[in-house]
């Protein structure tokens, strides 16, 4: 049986979940006056680095007293850095309940191969019991977990007279959240998320607290120097200021600073957040609608608006066996990319079977809009196979 094609396709149908998807008035020609061909510690690769830092500061209303630096490898490259630089001056309480934060834990207990570790763990859709964290432990955690479409309702689980710091990988968060500044203590994201910029920078968030355990602690193990943020017992300064620890792509950096005045154009922080939202809502209206589909996350004060994580519930595909529902689902995914539609929404390797489409703010809310008479399409098509 042939199920008719909807009538309208979206204008853009890249929905990834990192890299994701770039504002609609990017172009190349935007990254023109990239500092390409000149040295990063010349003055005008300095300034621009500089002028990414406190972009990001003015955007994301970063505390004046809090350092912000442009560091390698991405979010995995800032968060590695933090916990190796930070971690082992005490416990530590490590929160996971998606892939990423649970390969945290697996850096910190087989790794940096600490003894003081409590996990709180959930299950893919849930969070783990928030309540029972011990914050005079350091805390490790995800805000949104980007392959689960669960994140953390607020900061108001972190108390503000904690003894212990809070790291917090917040790279599908940033920009489309509002993040609780006075509650985190080292913070993480990357450019390729909510910004839509390039990968392979990550942003590393540190407060005055984290400053000083950095200044009063040594770790017992060696740092590499890519991992390296201080010199002399003091905080290097430098990383903080433009001066990044290894040689940064100057085109990427340019990219950044395109996506930051975008960001400012919509708003800010605030305006990202509305348009994530709207995204998240289309989503919404069109699960309440279809009885073959739901989220993965169970709460919907945990539903993420960016990374929005979907799971197929019609009797016919959740009667199959598990190797058979993940085929189904990935044939859902193929369907829609052969027609240009969707790209690259098929749930993360490690989560259940199912559909991640992301929703943040570079997202237009007429493209998600168009693109949900065609998941009706591609479910039907393929559970007309199964008969």
């Amino acid at each position: 049986m042939t199920i008719p094609l909807p009538g309208i396709r979206p204008n853009n149908p890249q929905f990834s979940s990192g890299p994701c998807t770039k504002p609609t008035t990017w172009s190349l020609d935007a990254l023109s006056n990239a500092a390409l061909g000149r040295s990063h510690r010349a003055a005008i690769g300095k300034d621009k680095l500089l002028a990414a830092i406190e972009t990001t500061r003015e955007v994301l209303n970063i505390p004046a007293d809090y350092k912000i630096g442009i560091v390698p490898a991405s979010d995995t490259g800032a968060m590695e850095m933090a916990l190796w630089s930070l971690l082992g001056a005490r416990g530590v309480d490590m929160l996971a309940w998606e892939s990423f934060g649970a390969g945290w834990i697996t850096d910190v207990v087989k790794q940096l191969k600490l003894d003081d570790v409590n996990r709180h763990l959930a299950d893919y859709g849930q969070l783990p019991d928030l309540a029972a964290v011990n914050f005079d432990n350091d805390v490790v955690f995800t805000w949104n977990g980007t392959t689960s479409g669960v994140k953390v309702p607020n900061g108001n689980f972190i108390p503000a007279d904690r003894a212990g710091l809070t790291i917090c990988d917040a790279t599908s968060a940033a920009f489309a959240q509002d993040l609780a500044w006075d509650k985190l203590d080292a913070t993480t994201f990357s450019w390729q998320k909510v910004l839509g910029g390039e990968a392979a920078h990550g942003m590393l968030v540190l407060s005055p607290r984290a400053v000083a355990r950095l200044e009063s602690y040594t770790p017992a193990w060696p740092l590499p120097k890519i991992f390296r943020l201080t010199k002399g017992g003091k905080l290097n300064e430098g990383i903080f200021k433009g001066a990044t620890i290894n040689t940064p792509s100057m085109l990427a950096v340019e990219d950044y600073l395109f996506a930051l005045n975008w960001a400012k154009a919509q708003g800010g922080k605030d305006g990202l957040i509305a348009k994530a939202n709207a995204n998240m809502n289309v989503l919404a209206d069109f699960v309440a609608a279809n009885d073959w589909i739901d989220f993965l996350a169970e709460d919907i004060a945990t539903r993420s608006n960016t990374s929005v994580c979907l799971c197929i519930t019609d009797p016919r595909v959740t009667a199959l066996d598990a190797n058979t529902q993940v085929a189904f689902a990935k044939g859902l995914a193929k369907l829609l990319e052969q027609q240009g539609v969707a790209y690259d929404i098929g749930s993360y390797r490690d989560a259940p079977a199912g559909l991640r489409i992301w929703a943040g703010g570079t997202v237009e809310q007429n493209d998600l809009e168009a693109l949900t008479p065609w998941l009706t399409w591609a479910f039907d098509t393929q559970i007309a196979t199964l008969s």
